[in-house]
């Protein structure tokens, strides 16, 4: 950056409004209008150049506006906070319910929520947090939030730091606070000075010129929520990184091992029973109104008793794993387990009564006594296609429907849990090609042609619960917690301290007396008048009250 030179000797980069050393005005900045009324100095950034301002020519000066605008750091935070709440209109594709009919968003969306499902679908925002373009919106808005500090912080520090006692006469007379008086006494400016110190001003002198200063740190507030929120950022970022973030759902039915998803095989899960416990009147009268009023059970406690498997070493293709026990867990609701490596699991859904294995058997139409002529078992979770009895028939499934629900006539399934289980079967006679037709489900046993010789019926069935848990790891919640803090601080640092200035400047027998501070004017006033009681030093008057009384007759006028 080009230079210009002051007439007190200091250097200032090209674009300086204020000597940074002595504060005289540069660039013309003396006018006095014709009503001889000063016009008081913009002390915003101390008038220091600010690069943005300075250099506009090259494609990196032009970006570098652009960013270093507090308008566009603002826009971009508008437009992140509309897209952020659209995607909250309907459940992210990561939330959509394990009890859905598809978990398929293409799916899930138009059947769940119509037309405008639809449309939320097409349009990305069921994925929208860890899209290209909202990750692109967020790195802009750190990319305007680094430079709009640089871009100020960097020039307000060097003008603070190189900034000395004595100042340019233009610069005290054009402060907001001002007065000046014709005969002080040295012993009353030492009475100034030792008041100012008790309320903890820092005193700096300078062949007679004294500046008072407190409270400087409280400048470093609003770059200090900068970095906050720039951490806050980076951390939602890194939220979309697997090694960091992880939220999966996987649902143990009692009885049964699974694999803990987001591990690598590593862990292992075992539901040795799951416990549902529902409120009653037994409770206590609190609970006897609601529970009137409510049609369904209220669940009062619903755990997964579990065993933690770790796997021993490596696996030959082919054979099960070697797994050893990391620990026993009862997971509640708000008391999760916590399993080693960041991963924590959550109980946070349930199935009753899910149906595990259903037997059916075959017998002839018109026997009386119904005896069988083959019996066979379908897993509801992993049902086979054909069965094989022992006289020849053979049972194929054409259709099963989980959770079977009637609409306008045409069967379907309302889930993929086996709550309500039907099927269509086809039975094929030996030797015979062409199958006889069944539909058979809970209390429903349907011949649709009413000439079929064969008959399936249910036998027997076994029932058990399912636990729905969540796994989970997040490393990042720290750095989140972590910018919070930083934000906070930084919020506090500018809002209860204020930076106050005070230059006393010699002129002859008496002194000019000015102040700045960046807020809480009242205030400073207070120490001012604290300062100067009992000495013959003039209260400094507010000038800029003083133009405003100045325009007001002059319009009148």
């Amino acid at each position: 950056m080009d230079k210009i030179k002051c007439e007190c000797g200091h250097v200032n980069p090209e674009g300086t409004v204020l000597c940074e050393a002595c504060g005289k005005p540069i660039e013309g900045n003396q006018h006095i209008d014709g009503n001889d009324k000063k016009t008081l100095l913009n002390m915003r950034y101390e008038g220091s150049a600010r690069r943005s301002k300075t250099y506009t020519n090259s494609i990196v000066d032009k970006i570098w506006s652009f960013f270093s605008s507090v308008k566009v750091g603002v826009w971009l935070i508008v437009i992140a906070l509309i897209a952020s709440a659209l995607g909250t209109i309907y459940p992210q594709a990561e939330y959509i319910p394990p009890e859905a009919v598809s978990r398929d968003p293409a799916v899930f969306y138009e059947a769940t929520y119509g037309i405008t499902g639809k449309i939320y679908y097409q349009l990305g925002l069921h994925e929208l947090y860890g899209s290209w373009w909202y990750m692109i919106l967020l790195a802009l808005i750190g990319v305007s939030l680094v430079i709009c500090s640089l871009d100020r912080y960097i020039p307000l520090r060097r003008a603070l730091k190189i900034q000395k006692p004595k100042r340019h006469e233009t610069f005290i007379k054009r402060q907001r606070f001002f007065s000046e008086t014709e005969h002080v006494t040295t012993d009353e400016i030492h009475s100034v000075k030792e008041k100012l110190q008790q309320q903890r001003y820092k005193i700096t002198e300078e062949n007679g010129h004294i500046l008072a200063e407190k409270g400087r740190f409280s400048r470093w507030g609003p770059y200090v929520n900068h970095i906050g929120l720039i951490i806050i950022l980076i951390a939602a970022l890194l939220r979309q990184t697997p090694l960091l973030f992880l939220d999966e759902y996987v649902w143990v039915r009692e009885g049964e091992q699974t694999v803990i998803p987001g591990t690598d095989g590593e862990y292992y899960i075992e539901n040795k029973k799951f416990i549902f416990e529902t409120y009653s009147e037994e409770d206590g009268e609190i609970y006897k109104e609601a529970l009137e009023k409510q049609e369904a059970m209220v669940p009062k406690n619903y755990q997964t008793n579990a065993v933690i498997y770790k796997k021993k070493g490596e696996t030959v293709a082919g054979a099960d794993p070697e797994l050893e026990v990391v620990k026993e867990a009862e997971i509640r609701m708000n008391e999760p387990a916590k399993i080693g490596n960041g991963f924590t699991l959550y109980q946070a859904g349930y199935q009753l009564n899910e149906f595990h294995t259903m037997s059916f058997k075959v017998h002839r139409t018109d026997d009386q006594n119904e005896k069988a002529l083959g019996t066979f078992t379908v897993d509801m979770n992993n049902p086979k296609h054909e069965y094989e009895l022992d006289n020849g028939l053979t049972v194929k499934i054409d259709q099963y429907y989980p959770e079977y629900e009637l609409d306008d006539g045409e069967p379907r399934s309302i889930s993929k849990f086996p709550r309500n289980p039907a099927f269509v079967f086809l039975i094929y006679p030996p030797n015979e090609t062409k199958p006889e037709v069944s539909f058979v489900g809970i209390g429903k046993n349907i011949d649709p042609t009413n000439e079929n010789e064969y008959k399936l019926g249910i036998v027997d069935f076994d029932m058990r619960h399912v636990s729905g848990l969540t796994v989970r790891k997040d490393y990042t919640l720290p750095i989140f917690i972590l910018g919070a803090l930083i934000f906070m601080i930084g919020v506090i640092q500018g809002m209860y301290w204020q930076h106050r200035r005070i230059w006393i400047h010699p002129k002859g027998n008496g002194v000019l007396l000015a102040a700045h501070t960046n807020k809480n004017w009242h205030a400073l006033k207070q120490n001012i008048e604290k300062a100067i009681a009992n000495t013959s030093i003039k209260i400094v008057e507010d000038q800029q009250e003083l133009d405003k009384d100045v325009s007001k007759r002059g319009g009148e006028s």
